[in-house]
């Protein structure tokens, strides 16, 4: 009851400022004398009806009663208004008519006298929003975060893209001056079209429709379905809405004729069917006393129907608010811890900046004593020497006086032995002084030792410094003798590659000398081998003129039994026999040269 009491309260709100009543929300006593005092008691009438609450105008006149000691100068309307309105509420109201009752009192003198391209029913769902979205304090504003979310609620139920970045510059514009927005600065953002460039007034009338049924009239889902009635059995067109807790189904989308509602609770689970009787696309919901069978258009909205419903199940089962709701809630508190998280840290940072402070006072403080520490150790140490000096001076001429006169007691021993007890005197006055000095010394290594603590880091950074020297100094002597091993070793190359090119010179001259020696020895082979070719082709003419003279002179023999060899010239003067004879005769001195 305490967020239904909340929702209320903003509505009333708007209706409450606009009556010309003090800012305060506070009711005098000549106004409760006055004409206008009427307005608070029409206003308590309207809501008692709208919210069948019992009205109780005994109570109002008590609560504002005109007496020194009634509650006149610390009560006002909204005291009255929780504790005897509001407390009495059932929940058993319309809300959209307590809503419109509101919208009422406040539109005509808040709503924007500009065109716009939204209707006044467009304008009252916004204002509905708007109540529904705002931060539970007063004046009521809609942060940057919420309106981000309902304008893309609004452009997807449109069907057009967001436009993120257009958004972000109008963010920024907006926290550089408030940290939100009036409700009818709201109307007025979304009447202006200015996130609905390239729509029609229609489009964004149903998109802010179909926002208004998600999140104030929690509608999860809507559209035509067939239902099978339980007494005729038959098929009839019905438009559903799906609810929190309850599926209501109409004659048609217009919400006038009621036919009956679905009561859902965790019992209650749905389930798809198989096609039958000429029926596609049945699913079946079972409650704790009824079943319903509905058959969706197609597959898709079978299983959107069947998932919606069963998600709203499984939310009534473990005790959940709307999605929507939920969803405002977690935004919220979100919301709420990064607010706490930036005050955590910011008071954190003011606690780091205080701190910070201090030690540098701190550090201040300590610089300014070293300082006096040193004046101090510099003074002293000027004293310190000064007194030593003195001391020496002194001392020096004490020693003078006593070398005089240990001559004189050497010349005069028996003579001056006054003034040996008077000199024995003064070495004691000597060792007195002597004390006192090393008094004075100790005085100043105590003085040493406190500057030695201020000095220890320079002294130590000296010492880094005097090794880093000296490390340096050492690799510049080596890179010395590197250069000068390098110029020794240059000169070494230098030689070697003098040598290198007059060898090389000898080279390509014996190069040269072997290449004229080639060619000569190239012509002397292309001359013998023309005398080669001249032999062969004399041998070959040679070889014809005999062979030709073995055929005519060969001698006519008796021929032999065997068949005779057949030759390019006719036929052969030796047998078969005498051939291979003669073949075995050729491979013998052929294997024999080898």
């Amino acid at each position: 009851m305490v967020g239904l009491k909340e929702e209320l309260l903003k509505s009333i709100w708007h209706a409450f400022t606009a009556l010309d009543l003090d800012r305060s929300g506070k009711v005098s006593k000549s106004q409760l004398k006055a004409s206008g005092a009427a307005r608070p008691r029409v206003l308590s009438h309207n809501l008692c009806t709208v919210l069948n609450v019992p009205h109780d105008p005994v109570a109002l006149e008590e609560h504002f009663r005109d007496d020194d000691e009634g509650p006149v100068s610390n009560q006002g309307y909204m005291p009255y208004l929780n504790k005897f309105v509001l407390e009495k509420v059932q929940g058993n109201f319309d809300k959209v008519e307590f809503n419109r009752m509101c919208w009422t009192l406040c539109a005509k003198k808040n709503l924007s006298k500009s065109p716009l391209l939204i209707s006044d029913e467009d304008a009252f769902k916004v204002w509905v929003i708007f109540n529904f979205l705002s931060e539970d304090k007063y004046p009521l504003i809609i942060v940057p975060e919420e309106i981000e979310y309902l304008l893309k609620k609004l452009t997807e139920a449109m069907g057009a893209g967001w436009q993120q970045e257009q958004f972000d510059h109008y963010k920024i514009a907006l926290n550089t001056s408030r940290e939100g927005l009036s409700a009818w600065e709201l109307i007025d953002l979304i009447g202006s079209g200015q996130f609905s460039k390239g729509m029609d007034r229609q489009t964004v009338s149903m998109a802010i429709n179909e926002v208004f049924n998600e999140l104030i009239l929690d509608v999860l889902k809507q559209g035509y379905m067939l239902k099978k009635g339980h007494k005729r059995k038959n098929w009839t067109e019905r438009w559903f809405v799906l609810k929190p807790n309850v599926i209501s189904y109409y004659v048609s989308e217009d919400l006038k004729d009621k036919k009956g509602d679905i009561l859902l609770d965790g019992n209650c689970c749905v389930e798809a069917l198989p096609d039958k009787d000429g029926k596609k696309c049945l699913f079946l919901i079972k409650c704790h006393d009824k079943s319903f069978e509905i058959s969706a258009s197609d597959k898709k909205k079978k299983q959107e129907w069947i998932q919606a419903i069963q998600t709203t199940v499984n939310l009534l089962r473990v005790g959940s608010p709307p999605p929507h709701k939920e969803a405002r809630q977690k935004r919220k508190e979100l919301r709420q811890k990064l607010l706490a998280e930036q005050e955590e840290l910011e008071r954190q940072m003011k606690e780091l900046q205080t701190a910070n402070e201090n030690k540098q006072k701190e550090l201040e403080t300590v610089r300014k004593q070293l300082e006096a520490a040193a004046a101090r150790a510099a003074e002293e140490e000027k004293k310190r020497l000064q007194t030593q000096v003195e001391l020496q001076d002194r001392f020096s001429l004490e020693l003078e006086r006593e070398k005089m006169v240990r001559q004189k007691m050497e010349e005069q021993v028996a003579q001056k032995s006054s003034e040996l007890e008077q000199y024995l005197q003064r070495v004691c006055e000597l060792e007195e002084m002597y004390k006192q000095l090393q008094e004075a010394l100790e005085d100043e290594k105590q003085a040493r030792q406190d500057e030695e603590t201020v000095r220890k880091l320079q002294a130590r950074l000296l010492e880094e410094e005097s090794a880093k020297r000296a490390e340096l100094e050492k690799w510049h002597l080596q890179q010395q003798q590197t250069i000068q091993m390098t110029e020794a070793e240059k000169q070494e190359l230098e030689n070697q590659r003098m040598l290198k090119e007059q060898a090389l010179q000898v080279a390509m001259q014996q190069l040269e000398q072997l290449e004229l020696e080639r060619k000569e020895a190239l012509e002397q082979y292309e001359e013998v081998k023309k005398k080669l070719e001249t032999a062969a082709n004399n041998t070959k003419s040679w070889k014809d003129k005999v062979a030709h003279h073995e055929g005519l002179i060969r001698l006519i023999e008796p021929g032999s039994k065997n068949p005779h060899l057949i030759t390019n010239w006719g036929p052969a003067a030796f047998t078969a026999a005498e051939l291979e004879q003669r073949q075995k005769s050729w491979k013998g001195k052929k294997t024999t040269s080898e």
